[in-house]
Formats: structure tokens, sequence, C-alpha cells
């Protein structure tokens, strides 16, 4: 140590080294400090005061420190920035050497935050563990705050658009990764480099034997997956250096396949909306939105998995389907069980936070309350429900936790374990003992004010208590005249003077050291309770994760009722035969307009419908709703249709609108072709393939080629022939129906009246004949002389075969000596005066003046 340093000063260094990569919060009496560059690191993030300590002679050190009540903030802001924060607190009751003892109890990170603050509820906070290999990946998924532990691997040329998608769909807050990986990933969520050698393959299995207490891993689906044993391993590991409370957490590992569940990537969740916009990136305006009428946070984290992971297994889908259907026809049943589910708390995450050790009385209320509700949720359903009956037997009332809860803490404990009140009389009989003993001393002092005022007359006279000096009587300055001679003065104010007796010494001691016993003794049989629901856990869990299965069927069920959904029937053949459909977030986003439906039925035989119209026409639209109908009925959502076949589709792709990624060295064009190329390698014969404006990119004739190839490769390849909605402005495509049998021709239907256009929104078969893109730019609001203008040079563009138009709009025309015709009557001719505005008139005159009067 160096002799300079004062002792308090080299505690600090001594754990700081133990901890370099995290901001240490230092517990000094009532403030966490933090000090030297975390010091700058927190002033700056957090916005508070950098001061500075004396450390040494002369030597003065950065300093920032944060009140420990309110350290759930200031935590929330820094986790959210990505730091980790390393809690030191001070540890036993006495100092040893002048120094008390001071430890670090937990490092916070963004996905081992435990804190109910600081978690989100509507959705996990997943930390992923990721090793990477050649064309490998191992991936172990963890969320402590509900005890989730999941793995998984992926392997052959398309693992790096699939672990991404993978990603983007699990939203990770933490991805664990060997520090050794390149740098130049591009993930979601905060990346933690962690040394490589704790992903070490034989470590990492020691590392999951130890924990599960097993021989072998085969239990847990993990043989030949050394890769997700590795990313297990590791995360395991993590855990115990920053959050060991939360080991004990995890007591079953699950692995599961992305086989199971449909191919979603990053680029058609993106597109399609699913838990949120593009614009806004909030679930405002996505599907989720639409779909979530949850009642419980266990039911809204649930419901954003299944919108994130629809099913390919179809007895699966049918059962999902099963449960929303007995609630969609009995409406007070379904009215019941959601006003129910009301009071639920969130006893997933409270029941962890029981595992971890950190509950405190208000937490067990909770779970005390959720408990006394499920009975009630259970006797809603008559025995003949069948569809429900599965969920319905994981559903454990857990009679003995509740009867514990119920004799063992008091109707309003503290929110604390500070304060005393939490136990309920009649509990333990010590504690009553205790209370009851001590029930005098506590009715002497609280009738202390009112026998003193009486007996020295001092009607201002008051008893107080204080850490420094206990009980005392304060009398203001005014009245030492008339203080008794048995008072004993301890402190004197400015105004008053403070005093004590030695009867009432004697009583507070019998209270203060009763209130010492009865609080340690209220903290152990708390610890006590704790542990036996510890012990329920399992059970605990298994109802909640039965509770929100009922939550996420009861919303789908109300959606589907409140907007007229259907239940889509499904099958293994490759069919598409929605009648009706409607797109479920446009439709419910109308004021006062209704939604035009549409039909999107394949033929026998038909591989690509080609769907030209023009902009705002709703071509758009109708891609995404068919996409939207086919993924919300194998996640078990009835959909917005009047029926609907639909074949099962292992991938849903889309290449929709242009997603600008210059920032990553790409053009819009490159990125457009990219997510093309992704499609057309990746997608089978039961994909669904949303390709909008493909080739819209670079130059028209570049275009047209590009877009005619991806038609015919869709098409003619053999390991292809996917289900495909292909809009385009290229009516170039249409000839295509005439070349291939299993291309057909379909548009937006237009009215025009009185040079005037409206989109009808409905797609009939056929191509289109012409754009309308001038009447979407006059729609839009573009100058009138821009419209005029455009009109004139596509009149002149067709006339000559798309020849480039060769005319200088600002050059005056020479007007001819004796001419054969006047352009200047001609233009007047044409004017019609009584649909002519002054504004328009004006504008008019201002171009024949440009056009044919030569500048001075």
């Amino acid at each position: 140590m160096d002799e300079d340093v004062t002792p308090i000063r080299q505690q600090y260094l001594d754990i700081k080294r133990q901890y370099p990569n995290a901001i240490l919060f230092f517990r000094l009496g009532d403030f966490y400090e933090t000090f030297d560059e975390d010091a700058e690191i927190a002033s700056r993030e957090l916005e508070i005061v950098l001061t500075s300590r004396n450390v040494a002679k002369g030597v003065r050190i950065p300093m920032a420190g944060i009140p420990y009540h309110a350290v759930e903030n200031y935590l929330a802001r820094l986790i959210e920035k990505g730091y980790h924060v390393a809690i030191c607190e001070q540890v036993g009751e006495q100092p040893a050497r002048g120094l008390f003892p001071r430890e670090v109890v937990r490092v916070v990170t963004p996905g081992t935050v435990v804190e109910p603050g600081l978690l989100p509820g509507d959705r996990n906070n997943f930390l992923v563990s990721l090793v990477l290999q050649e064309d490998q990946a191992g991936l172990a998924v963890v969320d402590i705050s509900t005890g989730e532990f999941t793995a998984t691997e992926l392997s052959g040329p398309e693992m790096p658009s699939a672990l991404r998608g993978e990603l983007i769909r699990l939203n990770p807050a933490e991805v664990l990764l060997p520090d050794n990986l390149e740098n130049s990933l591009d993930l979601p969520g905060h990346p933690t480099r962690w040394p490589a050698w704790r992903f070490e393959p034989g470590r990492c299995t020691e590392t999951l034997l130890r924990h599960f207490a097993v021989s072998t891993l085969d239990g847990f689906g993990l043989r030949g997956k050394g890769m997700a044993v590795r990313a297990c391993g590791a995360l395991l590991q993590y855990l115990q250096d920053t959050q060991p409370a939360a080991l004990t957490l995890l007591v079953s590992l699950s692995t599961y396949s992305l086989s199971e569940f449909m191919t979603l990537d990053a680029a058609t969740r993106r597109n399609l909306e699913l838990t949120e916009t593009i614009r806004s990136g909030t679930v405002s305006g996505s599907l989720l939105s639409i779909l979530d009428r949850t009642i419980s946070p266990m039911g809204r984290r649930l419901m954003r998995q299944w919108v994130s992971k629809p099913l390919l297994d179809l007895p699966a889908i049918q059962s999902r389907q099963d449960g929303v259907q007995a609630l969609v026809e009995n409406g007070m049943l379904r009215a019941e069980l959601r006003a129910r589910l009301k009071p639920l708390a969130d006893l997933a995450r409270l029941t962890n936070r029981v595992l971890a050790g950190h509950a405190n009385p208000r937490d067990l209320v909770a779970i005390r309350t959720t408990l006394n509700a499920v009975p009630t949720v259970l006797a809603v359903f008559p025995s003949e429900i069948t569809p429900l009956q599965a969920i319905l037997c994981e559903i454990d009332p857990c009679a003995a936790q509740l009867e514990l809860l119920e004799q063992a803490l008091a109707d309003d404990p503290p929110a604390t374990l500070q304060n005393s009140g939490i136990i309920r009389p009649g509990f333990s009989a010590d504690l009553d003992h205790i209370i009851e003993s001590s029930r005098h001393a506590r009715e002497w002092i609280a009738n202390l004010e009112n026998v003193e005022r009486q007996r020295t007359g001092i009607k201002t006279l008051k008893v107080g208590y204080n850490k420094v000096f206990g009980y005392f009587i304060e009398v203001s300055r005014a009245n030492a005249d008339s203080v008794p001679s048995d008072y004993i003065r301890k402190q004197t104010l400015v105004n008053a003077e403070r005093y004590i007796t030695p009867e009432m010494k004697e009583y507070e001691t019998l209270v203060l050291n009763a209130e010492e016993r009865i609080h340690e003794l209220e903290v152990r049989l708390f610890r006590q309770v704790c542990t036996q629901l510890a012990a329920a856990s399992p059970r605990l869990l298994a109802a909640a994760r039965g509770l929100a299965h009922l939550d996420v069927l009861a919303a789908l069920a109300e959606t589907a009722a409140l907007n007229g959904y259907v239940r889509p029937q499904l099958t293994p053949d490759p069919i598409l035969d929605i009648r009706d459909c409607r797109h479920p977030v446009v439709e419910h986003s109308l004021s006062g307009v209704r939604f035009v439906p549409n039909d999107a039925v394949f033929e026998p035989g038909e591989i690509v419908r080609l769907i030209t119209g023009p902009n705002m026409s709703g071509k758009s639209t109708f891609l995404r709703q068919v996409a939207l109908v086919v993924l919300m009925a194998q996640m078990g959502s009835f959909v917005p249709a009047s029926s609907a076949l639909i074949g099962l589709v292992d991938r849903i792709f889309t290449r929709i609108g242009a997603q600008d990624e210059i920032h990553a060295g790409q053009s819009t064009f490159m990125v457009e072709m990219i997510e093309t190329a992704n499609i057309l390698n990746h997608a089978t014969p039961r994909s669904l393939l949303i390709l909008d404006e493909v080739g819209r990119g670079t130059s028209t004739y570049d275009g047209v080629s590009i877009a005619w190839a991806v038609v015919e490769y869709i098409h003619n390849h053999p390991e292809l022939r996917a289900r495909t909605l292909f809009a385009t402005h290229y009516h170039e495509l249409t000839q295509l129906s005439d070349l291939l049998p299993g291309v057909r021709n379909y548009n937006v239907a237009v009215s025009e009246s009185g040079g005037q256009v409206i989109f009808l929104h409905k797609i009939i078969p056929g191509g289109a004949d012409r754009s309308y893109g001038i009447h979407v730019a006059q729609l839009a609001g573009l100058p009138r002389p821009v419209i005029l203008r455009a009109d004139e040079i596509l009149r002149q563009l067709e006339a000559s075969s798309g020849k480039a138009v060769k005319i200088n709009p600002n050059l005056p025309q020479q007007m001819a000596l004796f001419p054969e015709t006047n352009p200047l009557l001609n233009d007047l001719r044409e004017i019609d005066l009584n649909t002519l505005s002054p504004i328009e008139a004006l504008n008019r005159l201002y171009e024949w003046q440009k056009k044919y009067i030569k500048p001075a």
C-alpha cells in the first residue's frame, strides 16, 4: 500500500482493479461515490456535479456521487447507454482497523437487470451469448427476470442472414461475444467482449454439468451441439461473475430449432412492421399494437413472442385456434375471464425475484394478491371447455403458498425490510411475545407528551426522537423558567432546549431493544417465507405460464370479435385462397372511411401474380396485408378476411421500399439487389414472396431487365416456384403472362371522370394500360406549371417511342412572320374560361410571356 494514500482510497483501488470495465458505485454512507475516470463518465452521462476529494498530501481526484435511495433512476440511464455498473456495498456491522469492509455484491449490465423499475414489462430482457466459427453459430438466450434459458445452433451458407433475423426477433439487451471475434459485426443489442478462453468447449461443458448437477447434457437436447454448449457455458460463467444470485433461477435449459418456426429475416420483420413501425420505431402502428389486448405483463411478453415466431406445426397452430375460437364464441366467458385477469401481477418475475433473494415485502403482497385471484380465474371455466383444458391443468392455485402468505404477511407491510410491521400478528409466538412485552413501554412514551404538558403546564412542550440523542423533551426558550427540576438538559438549540429524564431513558432502552429484536426476527421470518416460496417456484412459474397463455388467447379472441376476423383453415398443400382480405393496421387507422377488401386467390398452376398500377392506389398495402394474414394465421390468430384457406408457409420474404443504407457504404440499389439475392437464394416452394418495385433503383431499361429476369427465375427454377406477389411500374412485364403459364396479370382499378382520377383500391384481373403518375403528382400538390409540363413531355415521349425530348421549356419561341398556325392562338383555343381560376390565369400568362416574348 502506498503510504501517501488514505486507507479508504487504497480499498477503492483494490476493488476497482477487479472491475476495470465497469463503473464502480462505491458506497460511502448515504451515497454511492464514483472516482477518477468513472466520476467523469458519471458526471457527463448523468448530468451530476463533478467535485474532487483529497486522497493524499496535495493530491485530489475527481469525484461524483448519487444518493443511495435514488440509485435505480441513475442506474437505468447508464444501463440504457450500454455501461456496466459494479455495486460495491459496505458489509458487516463493525469496522476493522477503522475501515468498514466493502465488496461488490453484483455487476449490473444491460442483460442482467433485475430491478422492476429498469425492466420493460411488455417484453423480455434477453442476454444472448454468441459463438461463431466459419458457417456455424451457437446461440444461448437467457432472461434472468423470468428464468427462461434456451439455446440453438445455426449452420450452412444462410447462417449469417438467419442469425441476424433471429437476433432481430430476440432484440437482446446485451450480446456476449468472445473478445477475439471480428469487430465488424453489426448486431442488435449492446455488445460485451468476454475473454475467448471462457468459451473453450471443455470449460463450458464442465460449467453446465456442475450447474445442473448432471453427468450428461443429452437430457437438455445438447448432444452433438458443441457450439450451443460453448454459448451456454460462457453465459453461465458471465452470470457467475456479474449476477451470481441469478444462477438459482436457471433450473432448466431447452434447445430449439429455427425449423420449428416460420423464417422471417430482418428485412421482412422491418417491412411488415410486426412489433414496431419503420418511421417512428414505436409499437403504435405495428401489427402488435392491433393484436395486443392482453391484460397482464406476462401476457404482453408472450404475445410479442407469438407475433415474432409464427409456427410451422399444424397441430400446434390448430390447438391455439381452438382456444381462440372457444373464447370468440363465448363472449360472456371472455369478458369475465379478462375482468378476472386484471388483478394479476407479474407472477413470473416476482417468483424469480424471490428465487434471487431480491424480493421485498411488497413483492410478496403482489404474489399473494395474484394467488388470491387464480381460483377466481379457474372458476370462470365450465368443465366442457375442452380446448382450454390442457392450459387450465398447468395452472396450480398454489393453495399452501397462498395460505402461508396470508398467515405470515401483514395486510399493508412497509416497502422495504428496513422498517418493522412486515409480519402479521399471530404468525410467530416469539415475535408476538417481544411486541407484547414492550407494549407498555411504547404506550408510556406515546403518552409522555400529554402527561408532561399537564404536569408542567407548558402547552408547546414536544416529545421527539432522533438517532443521535434518542427520545427527548423539547421546550421553547420562552418557557425555560417552567422546566421541572428533574429534567436534564441535553441539547441547546436557537429557540429551544432539549431535555431527558432518567425514567424516559429506561423506557427508551426497553423500546429500542425491543425494536431491534423485532426487526431482526421479522427479517429472519421474512427470509424463511421466501425460502418456502422458492421451494414451490416450479409450480408458481408453471401457473404464470398458463395464465399468460390464457391472457393471449383471450386477447386474440377479443381482437377477432371486435374486428370481424375469421378462423383461417390451414393445410400442408401449396394453396393461397383469401377472400375479402384486409390490412389489420390500415383498416384500424381509417376514420369514417371503409377499407376496401381484396381477394388473394391463387388459381391452380398460378405462381407469380404481377400487379400493376399507380402509386397511392393500394398495391403495397395489398402486398403487405396478404403477408400479414398468412403470418397471423400461423401464429394461431384469426384473420381479417371473410374466409381463408392457406397452405403452410415456411418463410415470408419481402422486398419493399428503398431502405437507403449509404451509411454502410451501400447505395439504395445495392441494398435492393442484396435483399433480392437473399430471397432468390433461400426461398423454397413453400415460401411466400412479396416483391414491390424490384429494379426501380436503377435506369428504366436496367430495371425492366432485372425485374423480368427475377420473375422468370422464380417461375422456372425447379426448386423455387414459390407463391409470389410482384408489384411493378414496368408495364412491359405484363407480356410475361403470354410467355409463362404460371404468371397472372392484375391491376388496381381506376375511375376517370372529368379529367379526375379516383383510385378504387380494388385489385382486378388484367394489366394496367397506363401509369397515372402525373395524376398522383397532382394529388400530391406539385405546382400546376410542373404538372402541365410533365403532361406535355409525356405526350411527346409516347409519340416518339421514348426518345429524349429536346426542348428547353425556358427558351422563348420566335413567332413566324406569316405563320401557318399560331401556337399562342392554339393555346388560347384550348382554355376553358369557365373553369380557369384567377391564379391559374396569371400562371398561364406568365408561361406565355416566358415562352413567346424575347427578353430585352
